[in-house]
């Protein structure tokens, strides 16, 4: 008998599903407030050791090749849901492993996240900018916050795994 498509042995893909969908909500919602509340280039001190910022990065990660001229939109927007794609059919055959799922959940959330914004934008919106002593690290998102935090439980997941392996 054939299982449905939301339902895997050890545990449907549902929630992990869920999960991915609040973090694009939140993204997305926190996105649209700096949109509506700043300027591109305005900051805002918070602490001594934080900004919130608006910033447009037509790049990836550390604006990588935010430079070129205009074709790495459409180049990470098709990474992006070439990777969505890829997540949700991981999630289908592995939603019973946690760890894993938690970590694919994420990664998805923060996936589309930035893919909504390359593709109504033309650029990603970041907004959360860290600092110390004049040394300033690449503002981020939400959406990037979650990724960041997938790819942390992804090599915590596959140490575990090693681990119990011996």
């Amino acid at each position: 008998m054939a299982r449905p498509i939301m339902q895997t042995r050890g545990g449907g893909m549902l929630p992990w599903l869920g999960l991915a969908l609040v973090l694009l909500i939140v993204d997305q919602f926190t996105k649209i407030l700096i949109l509506g509340s700043y300027q591109l280039g305005d900051s805002t001190r918070v602490t001594s050791f934080f900004n919130l910022v608006r910033v447009h990065n037509e790049g990836a990660a550390f604006s990588f090749l935010a430079g070129a001229a205009g074709w790495q939109r459409w180049f990470f927007t098709a990474i992006g849901i070439g990777a969505a794609l890829f997540i949700v059919w991981m999630l289908r055959s592995h939603a019973g492993q946690r760890l894993f799922a938690f970590a694919m959940a994420c990664i998805l959330g923060g996936a589309i996240g930035n893919v909504i914004d390359r593709l109504v934008h033309g650029y990603v919106v970041d907004f959360l900018q860290f600092h110390y002593a004049g040394w300033y690290f690449p503002s981020f998102n939400v959406a990037d916050s979650a990724i960041t935090i997938g790819a942390i439980a992804l090599i915590l997941d596959e140490l575990l795994r090693v681990r119990r392996a011996r």
